[in-house]
């Protein structure tokens, strides 16, 4: 299996931001954060994955939720062990579809695809950018400093804020959203 990239954007866009090398330790760092945030907040990993199997129990319903999306292509779907064909997907949900009703309960689904986007979408890795450009310039551990008669104060919740725009790109893109996703 083909993991996805540790990166939802370029580094080489968040160092021209920060006016910083490319390979800076700290701002791989706070990428890395940012693109380790994201991921969750969405609950997938957004870039391409190909080759992955997943194991998923059946639902007694006619629809079967991936736990990752857009599904790009369905290698195999097995019930049970035994392979089952005809299986029809909604790709952008990543919903699979049963050929001859509901999924069985209690069984095991084995399925092996591909899902993910390639390249990552842009408003995607624009928030991760902009989250990432927080993480370097915050220093979480600080919350005062004081220089004799001046004085400045960071608010806690600075280093853990969003912003509209990532909000609107989590909201997007986020899956498993309850029980009707």
């Amino acid at each position: 299996m083909a993991g996805p990239d540790p990166y939802l954007a370029d580094p080489a866009d968040l160092a021209t931001f920060l006016g910083l090398a490319v390979d800076d330790v700290r701002m791989l760092a706070a990428l890395r954060a940012a693109t380790r945030r994201f991921r969750g907040a969405v609950r997938h990993p957004v870039s391409l994955v190909t080759g992955e199997t997943v194991y998923l129990d059946g639902t007694g319903r006619e629809q079967l939720q991936l736990p990752a999306a857009p599904l790009v292509q369905l290698h195999s779907v097995h019930v049970d062990g035994a392979e089952l064909v005809g299986v029809r997907a909604k790709r952008r949900a990543g919903v699979l579809l049963h050929p001859s009703g509901c999924w069985p309960a209690w069984s095991e689904v084995a399925v092996v695809y591909d899902h993910g986007h390639d390249p990552v979408p842009e408003e995607v890795a624009e928030a991760v950018i902009d989250q990432a450009r927080a993480i370097y310039r915050l220093d979480p551990a600080i919350q005062q400093i004081t220089t004799g008669t001046e004085s400045v104060s960071f608010a806690a919740t600075a280093a853990v804020g969003i912003t509209s725009q990532w909000q609107a790109a989590v909201e997007a893109y986020q899956l498993n959203r309850g029980d009707d996703a």
